[in-house]
């Protein structure tokens, strides 16, 4: 959820800020969790945090906010300008300044600049070349009428869905992204907003200098690397943030649609496919090979595996989940709960 709360930040970055603030102390348990091959490699590598999800206290206090879990933290300063980075079982930290965080993605901005001219060196212009699909946006707002306690919040279910498709033509037809959140609202918890709100003035401070200064060419590298997920949390944050309550519990989704013609030809070349494995296997039985059948068959349940247990085509399917449950909520906050732990040593 940090890169949510980042969009969310971003996203609102024009907004003003209350002056009045008051200090808040959340205990958050996040898991996100990837589908097909990547996801099995995330849960074997990964261990019990990838399988069972990350608890996270967040705690802000003035200019300070502290992120931490059982094995990494994170302190940002918006007074000093810096951040802290802590390694929880080693016992150390090591300091960054936002004007080295800036300089960095600068530098990552330039990477990705000079990439984009050598793909493609003929597009000199900031327009859009002529044939790019131009997107059209669908938002959904549900409200299920269902309730249920969740760790002693009462809340009722919202279901917000946004869907990025080609202008002119339905997602089912043109391929496209749904995102999906469902979300469990509870009254509204007014210290909940200290959080966004400090992540506003983060933007501010660490973005502000940057956003003014950003080109198309800069744009259109990122959108290279995130073609249909900036734009869809872009567009989710904000209605987000219009629901009536705080969120106690959300699960995000993202599902990749293909277009109709990409699927009728993913069918077709599985038909094709199934058509020359039936042949193949008739052809070994009739010449008594049964080592060559039984191959065939091993091949066949070998990528079906790989596929994720079922290699059949499919026009829409989830290729992210993530879930994000507030455990508790607490108005106390002391100054050593955003400061840096006793006993922790600073890194070069």
């Amino acid at each position: 959820m940090k890169r949510l709360r980042s969009a969310v930040a971003c996203a609102l970055i024009v907004a003003s800020v209350s002056l009045l603030r008051a200090d808040v102390r959340t205990d958050e348990k996040t898991r996100i969790q990837f589908a097909g091959m990547l996801g099995r490699i995330v849960n074997i590598f990964g261990g019990k945090a990838a399988r069972e999800g990350v608890v996270t206290t967040v705690a802000v206090k003035g200019d300070r906010k502290a992120s931490t879990n059982d094995q990494t933290g994170e302190i940002i300063d918006l007074g000093e300008e810096k951040i802290y980075n802590l390694d929880i079982r080693k016992k150390t930290y090591k300091v960054t300044t936002f004007a080295e965080l800036r300089r960095q993605m600068e530098e990552a901005q330039k990477k990705a600049d000079e990439q984009a001219q050598k793909e493609e060196p003929q597009q000199k212009s900031a327009e859009p070349p002529k044939d790019e699909k131009q997107l059209d946006f669908d938002i959904d707002v549900k409200q299920t009428g269902e309730r249920k306690t969740i760790n002693g919040f009462d809340t009722k279910e919202v279901i917000l869905t946004i869907t990025i498709r080609e202008k002119g033509k339905k997602v089912e037809d043109s391929g496209g992204l749904i995102t999906t959140a469902d979300t469990w609202l509870t009254s509204k918890i007014a210290a909940m907003q200290e959080i966004t709100d400090f992540d506003i003035r983060y933007a501010q401070k660490l973005y502000g200098p940057m956003l003014a200064g950003v080109s198309a060419d800069q744009m259109a590298a990122a959108m290279r690397m995130y073609p249909l997920m900036k734009p869809s949390l872009t567009r989710l944050n904000p209605e987000l943030e219009k629901l009536d309550g705080t969120p106690i519990l959300t699960t995000l989704t993202l599902d990749a649609v293909q277009s109709k013609a990409d699927y009728d030809a993913a069918v077709k070349q599985r038909e094709q496919q199934q058509a020359q494995d039936q042949a193949d296997n008739t052809n070994s039985a009739a010449r008594g090979n049964i080592g060559g059948l039984l191959g065939g068959l091993a091949k066949k349940a070998a990528a079906k595996k790989v596929a994720g247990g079922d290699d059949e085509p499919k026009q829409r399917a989830t290729f992210m989940t993530s879930t994000n449950e507030v455990l508790k909520v607490a108005t106390s906050v002391s100054p050593t709960d955003v400061a840096i732990p006793a006993g922790f040593k600073e890194t070069k």
